[in-house]
């Protein structure tokens, strides 16, 4: 080997070292949460306005909810293994479109809301254990029944966008099974507010959002579920994918407050109220039984979540 191929060779050599460097450098700095929050004494939980009772905000901008409170937990714990005195806790709200890049840019540490856990944002972000199990289906004014695909011909349905409502019934009007207008909004507020008025037939939402919506705007007299559900939703706390110190904290304090019984007391607070009754459903109770973490399933046609 001549002495310049052996200079080049060391140079390539020395490159790829450098560069394995930077890779693994870059991909530890965006994953390492545990040590940015030991740093600054702060962690941030992405929060929704409008998905009671599981994550909302209050008149101070704060978080609360079912959700946020588990969230809350897993923050003592971070507390207690960092060794921090004092841990500040900052609220960003966050949207269905926006929840998954304001995580993967470092706005938020946890996202604290409504979200379900989904093969295809499996792929983006990590999730938690299970904290809850709601089934898609459509708020509807009192008298107007779906009980089947059929049934939603012709219907306007709103829609928030980035959710797996969207996507289901963007892939249901393409099958031709149901023709619908589909209609997106920003938040389940304002798709909530377009049902109202009467700008759209139909929402179509996780279950356990329709009634905390419902609730909170007194509207039981007037507006109810349609009967047929068309997936299995499972809601866990999001985290950057592959930031496994941070959730295995998570999981842990999850499976502590599973095991001793705490999560019934949380359920009750937020799920049995004075104006809101949604009873723990079987797929609910078995996640608190044996935590795991299986993505959503589409009970229709088969259509991916």
């Amino acid at each position: 080997m001549s002495s310049a191929i052996r200079r080049l060779s060391g140079v390539l050599v020395m490159s790829a070292a450098a560069l394995t460097s930077l890779s693994a450098s870059a991909a530890g700095s965006t994953i390492d949460t545990m040590a940015r929050i030991k740093e600054t004494r702060t962690i941030t939980l992405g929060v929704r306005e409008t998905s009671r009772p599981f994550s909302f905000v209050n008149e101070q901008k704060q978080g609360q909810g079912y959700t946020v409170e588990l969230c809350l937990a897993a923050v003592d714990e971070i507390k207690k293994e960092l060794k921090l005195p004092e841990l500040k806790v900052e609220y960003v709200v966050v949207s269905g479109a926006d929840r998954i890049p304001k995580l993967q840019k470092g706005d938020i540490d946890l996202e604290c809301g409504s979200t379900t856990n989904t093969k295809a944002r499996q792929e983006q972000v990590d999730f938690s254990y299970t904290v809850f199990v709601a089934g898609m289906r459509v708020l509807l004014p009192n008298g107007t029944r779906v009980e089947t695909t059929k049934d939603l011909d012709g219907m306007t349905i709103a829609l928030t966008k980035g959710t797996t409502s969207e996507k289901l019934f963007n892939q249901l009007n393409k099958s031709g099974e149901a023709k619908m207008q589909l209609v997106q909004y920003a938040s389940n507020g304002d798709a909530f507010k377009a049902l109202r008025e009467g700008k759209a037939r139909a929402f179509a939402q996780d279950d356990a959002l329709l009634l905390g919506l419902t609730s909170k705007e007194k509207a039981q007299d007037s507006l109810s579920l349609g009967g047929m559900a068309f997936s299995v939703e499972p809601y866990g706390i999001m985290m950057r994918k592959g930031d496994t110190r941070l959730g295995s904290i998570v999981d842990r304090v999850l499976s502590r407050v599973y095991a001793s019984g705490e999560i019934d007391q949380l359920y009750a607070k937020w799920f049995q109220t004075s104006s809101l009754s949604i009873p723990m459903n079987r797929l609910t109770r078995d996640g608190f039984k044996r935590p795991n973490k299986e993505a959503g399933v589409a009970m229709l046609l088969g259509y991916s979540i």
